[in-house]
């Protein structure tokens, strides 16, 4: 790192290195010397940036939120389909999988045990916004016909829900799909079945 370089960029750096340790060893696993030395610099150094890990894991989570939570909101705002919407939704969730996997697997796996500390209490409140945004989505489905009506709204938003951010489990970038081409087939399940009618 030279002197002239700005401190944003290497404050960004750092949460990337940090986001990367959190998802790969757990919140619990990782202390601030693993992230001082992945980053090359003494965990004195780390402290000019931030005054803790668990201000580190707050950071990266309410960035990336902030930013799907953003898309979500847009879409419930169209003026698109009910179909077209949900579609769109799958999309957005895949696409997070894909730019931000280390804080996908962050919330998949932290968010409860972050949620017990005040400071994280608004990861429940983004769960509870997570559901409703489905539930909305499908909600407005089956008003428009677009959706059955003889299926259970909170079973299908719980089979989206999980069979969706699983996938930051097993997708790797650069793969033989991309994350729009697995979206697409996740779609094609989801809406249109794997049988033939």
């Amino acid at each position: 790192m030279t002197t002239t370089e700005p401190a944003a960029s290497r404050r960004e750096e750092l949460l990337a290195i940090a986001a990367r340790l959190f998802a790969e060893q757990g919140f619990r696993g990782t202390t601030v010397r693993h992230i001082a030395d992945a980053a090359g610099i003494l965990s004195g150094s780390l402290y000019h940036h931030f005054d803790s890990k668990e201000s580190m894991v707050d950071e990266v989570l309410r960035t990336f939120q902030d930013e799907l939570f953003g898309q979500y909101d847009e879409i419930l705002r169209s003026d698109a389909d009910a179909r077209t919407k949900l579609e769109r939704a799958v999309e957005v969730s895949f696409a997070a999988i894909d730019q931000h996997p280390h804080e996908v697997a962050i919330f998949q796996n932290e968010a409860a045990h972050l949620g017990a500390f005040e400071r994280f209490a608004y990861l429940a409140e983004r769960n509870a916004q997570s559901r409703q945004v489905w539930i909305t989505l499908l909600t407005e489905g089956v008003a428009s016909g677009a959706l059955r009506a003889d299926l259970d709204i909170e079973v299908i938003y719980r089979f989206i829900r999980d069979t969706v951010w699983v996938a930051v489990g097993w997708y790797r970038p650069g793969g033989k799909l991309t994350h729009t081409d697995i979206a697409r087939q996740y779609l094609t399940i989801l809406l249109d079945g794997i049988a033939h009618a």
